[in-house]
């Protein structure tokens, strides 16, 4: 489900910049969740070893598939099986 704010500014941008836009935004957040997915499991590290906050890591993934559903809802798709 999207905000008014980022209907808004997906409107906005597909004005702006044409279908295609869309479909390129889809393809980067997609490439970013797959190395999110792809990425180290969780292992035990002292906190002063970690290179990224691991609850930094889950915000990104969290606002990339909110990001993904706002185009999918711009597209008329219905999100897919495995994007769940």
């Amino acid at each position: 489900m999207t905000t008014p704010d980022e209907s808004s500014f997906l409107r906005d941008a597909e004005s702006m910049y044409g279908p295609e836009t869309l479909h390129e935004l889809e393809h980067e957040v997609r490439l970013d969740l797959d190395m999110i997915a792809a990425s180290e499991p969780e292992r035990v590290v002292p906190v002063d070893e970690w290179l990224v906050d691991p609850a930094e890591v889950e915000r990104d993934e969290v606002a990339l598939r909110s990001l993904l559903g706002a185009v999918e809802a711009m597209e008329g798709e219905s999100p897919r099986p495995d994007d769940v």
